[in-house]
């Protein structure tokens, strides 16, 4: 469906990463996983880009999407953008999804292609799934983890979602992992990894790398579901 929104909030998740939000229609009906469209204004000229929600299907009263700056026309426009400000949505599209339909899955994200997750895991937390969950999230230092706290708050709801967080370029003080997410690291954290389903998502580079990562410890293509974030980083 097309509808037309005012940004109701924008929530700053890390020093170059934000959010969206904008009031849900009670029609609008989504996936978690699923992109939508979002037209934004830069004077009188409309700017389109695709994103994935990063609310959950279970937030009824607003639909969210999240966004890493950069410095191309429409980043600069958003990062430009008000509460109030107006949007054209379209949504939703894709089929990079999942409602609990799969025993095991593992989720393997870089930097911002860790939104549709965050819906996965919020809604996998709301609805009390039985899914067993593995999230490996990959970034480069600890102010650059998007969703760090709701990401925990899933996990404390849901004992089935283990957290995952890899950093390649740690601080003293973190107390997490390290490096970047490996082969040897899913065969130690999921030692019955090919019972799993991998969902891939993030830049294409990564998307490529980590879809390589998983043909390599053994696992059909059949296994294995990625998101490229195309026009990334737009």
């Amino acid at each position: 469906m097309k509808f037309e929104a005012k940004i109701s909030e924008i929530i700053p998740r890390t020093a170059d990463v934000t959010s969206f939000r904008f009031p849900r229609p009670a029609e609008l009906t989504y996936k978690p996983g699923q992109f939508f469209f979002v037209t934004i204004k830069q004077d009188v000229k409309e700017l389109q880009h695709h994103f994935s929600f990063s609310s959950s299907p279970t937030e009824q009263s607003y639909n969210e999407f999240t966004k890493k700056y950069t410095d191309h026309e429409y980043s600069l426009a958003l990062k430009a953008a008000k509460v109030e400000d107006w949007a054209r949505i379209d949504a939703p599209y894709g089929q990079f999804t999942f409602e609990g339909e799969h025993p095991k899955v593992a989720l393997l994200a870089g930097g911002i292609g860790i939104t549709p997750f965050v819906s996965m895991c919020k809604y996998a937390a709301e609805k009390r799934s039985d899914a067993k969950i593995a999230l490996f999230y990959g970034c480069r230092t600890e102010g650059d983890i998007a969703f760090k706290q709701e990401l925990e708050a899933s996990a404390q709801q849901n004992q089935n979602l283990k957290l995952h967080l890899v950093l390649n370029q740690a601080s003293p003080e973190w107390k997490g992992t390290t490096g970047i997410i490996s082969a040897d690291m899913i065969r130690q954290e999921l030692p019955d990894f090919k019972e799993y389903l991998f969902y891939c998502c993030g830049p294409p580079g990564m998307v490529t790398a980590m879809g390589q990562l998983v043909e390599s410890i053994g696992l059909p293509k059949a296994q294995l579901k990625l998101e490229y974030f195309t026009g990334y980083p737009q």
